[in-house]
């Protein structure tokens, strides 16, 4: 509970501080923004590994190809740096390259995400008679 109010005050603090500077130097209200960003991942970096923890023993219990792991981190990773991106983008008021960016990420996960279907159809055609 205690991580959330963390976050919370510092996603708080952050938009103060860059309604604040943004008439005064916009350029400065975007670095506050990253920052700020860039603080909560911090924050948030030991609960990842809990659930990366997870992941690895629902794959070594059942026994998917661990390569399909790396992939799904992969594809986790992509999410979140494109979804910050982009809401980066359409801070600084260029939405339309946020939603490039959005779109250009959407796309590099579903390609990324082809080893994982085909190892799931692989295993289902394994149990099929």
């Amino acid at each position: 509970m205690e991580i959330i109010l963390k976050i919370i005050v510092i996603g708080l603090i952050t938009c103060v501080a860059t309604i604040i500077v943004k008439p005064v130097r916009s350029d400065f209200s975007i670095i506050i923004a990253i920052a700020g960003g860039i603080i909560i991942i911090f924050l948030i970096v030991n609960y990842l590994t809990g659930v990366f923890d997870v992941i690895k023993s629902i794959i070594n219990v059942t026994g998917v190809n661990s390569a399909i792991y790396k992939f799904l981190i992969k594809i986790i990773a992509i999410g979140y740096l494109i979804e910050f991106t982009a809401g980066i983008c359409s801070e600084t008021g260029n939405s339309s390259l946020g939603d490039k960016v959005l779109l250009g990420g959407k796309i590099i996960i579903m390609v990324m995400s082809l080893p994982i279907i085909t190892n799931i159809l692989q295993i289902i055609m394994e149990l099929l008679p």
